[in-house]
């Protein structure tokens, strides 16, 4: 452990929240305030609480007791849910914001992304802000110099480069951003979720330069992603944190599971039919999903490779009219949010004119060309021309190994997670 290029040890950062209660306040209000107010804050310099103005503000820890080590030359993910203090994290080990409490130790050079346009100076044209920020970093015009071309190479933006930056757009902020911070050789790259803006193939661009910086220059990445995919290909090791705290650290598949599992505690007592985080008008609202195998017409709870299904989804209408021109659709990805299929009630042609008093859709599916693991749906509805239902990740489902190919030969799920029906011939 004695190579550790960052060390935290109970790490905490607090904010105020201020909460105003007050609508429309007269003349006379204000002056009974200003009386209240200093007699409150007399009494609360004694109490030892704090005041925003005349409000009391409530202390929200956005991480608590945080301490890890990470090594030189480690690719770290970190992931959590929305709010549970990645990005700032991020902001603590980037020395953007100071700590309430704890310690941070960085052996060397931090160069960070954290979003659009950090570390960039607007009125500044795209070659002034590369020497700008390597300026930042501590390395001199030569240093600098020596890697300009690459940096204009692989942001792809040579063309604006003696443009002002606040002309950019966001796409094209994140490819000279993150080339800079890439190619300034800093010992810690810090990368946030920015990299979603850019498009696909600069994304897969930018994960192949991290695993170069982390596993051929031997310099320390730390990523955060809502992208499991992207994290299981370039980390080693994950941090996961969970209302402000570390929830678990391990190896990327370890990490990953227990994310998932924190997902799966929130929603595990939510029925679809309960679910809040949905979006659409609720013109119709999924309450249900079951299984059945189709030969038997009998429900099921696990699913086998090769067999004959049907997921049957269970709605309300809300609107009791008569509902015309009715597309559902059915996301299938896999535990990591992988897309892996999109079944479209539009795109093979089977049309629904109108919606009498039907209660449910089945939608059906010869040979499941699925490799056991675990499965997940997403169900969409639209009802003229407008979203009606929106629920991610809705349904959970396994699937075991079954005799697909009819050899009696069960295909490994090292293989991958699709089967296909094939045959070769000479």
């Amino acid at each position: 452990m004695g190579n550790a290029i960052i060390k935290v040890n109970d790490l905490g950062k607090s904010y105020l929240i201020g909460h105003e209660t007050q609508g429309y306040i007269a003349l006379r209000d204000v002056v009974a305030n200003k009386t209240k107010g200093f007699a409150k804050r007399l009494q609360h310099a004694f109490s030892g609480k704090q005041l925003m103005g005349t409000q009391e503000v409530e202390e929200f820890w956005a991480l608590k007791n945080v301490s890890f080590e990470i090594q030189q030359g480690e690719a770290v993910g970190i992931i959590g849910r929305n709010g549970a203090g990645k990005s700032t994290l991020l902001k603590l080990l980037s020395r953007i914001t100071e700590p309430t409490k704890g310690r941070i130790e960085l052996n060397g050079r931090v160069a960070s992304l954290l979003e659009v346009g950090t570390g960039f100076h607007p009125e500044l044209t795209g070659r002034e802000n590369i020497f700008l920020n390597g300026a930042i970093l501590g390395m001199s015009r030569a240093e600098i110099k020596s890697k300009f071309d690459e940096i204009v190479d692989f942001s792809g933006v040579e063309k604006f480069l003696d443009t002002p930056v606040k002309h950019y757009s966001s796409g094209m902020y994140v490819r000279l951003a993150f080339a800079v911070a890439a190619h300034l050789e800093p010992e810690i790259l810090v990368v946030d979720e920015v990299l979603a803006v850019g498009d696909a193939e600069f994304q897969k661009k930018c994960l192949g330069k991290m695993n170069d910086v982390s596993k051929k220059d031997g310099r320390t990445v730390l990523f955060v992603s809502h992208n499991m995919s992207a994290i299981q290909n370039l980390c080693t090791k994950a941090i996961v944190l969970s209302n402000g705290e570390i929830f678990n650290i391990g190896t990327t598949t370890e990490a990953i599971s227990s994310y998932l599992s924190i997902n799966d505690q929130k929603n595990s007592g939510a029925t679809i039919k309960n679910r809040i985080d949905r979006k659409g008008n609720g013109a119709i609202r999924f309450t249900n999903v079951k299984m059945f195998d189709a030969d038997t017409q009998t429900e099921v709870t696990i699913l086998l490779s090769g067999q004959n299904i049907f997921f049957r989804l269970y709605f309300d209408k809300q609107d009791k009219k008569e509902l015309n021109s009715f597309l559902c659709a059915v996301g299938l990805s896999n535990q990591l949010g992988d897309i892996l299929a999109n079944l479209n009630s539009n795109i093979t042609g089977h049309k629904f004119d109108s919606l009498n008093d039907a209660a449910f859709i089945d939608v059906c599916i010869n040979t499941l060309p699925l490799n056991n693991g675990i499965y997940r749906l997403t169900l969409f509805s639209m009802v003229n021309e407008e979203i009606a239902d929106w629920v991610e990740n809705a349904f959970e489902f396994s699937v075991e190994q079954g005799d697909f190919f009819g050899t009696g030969k069960l295909f490994d799920r090292s293989f991958g997670p699709l089967l296909i029906k094939h045959t070769f011939r000479m």
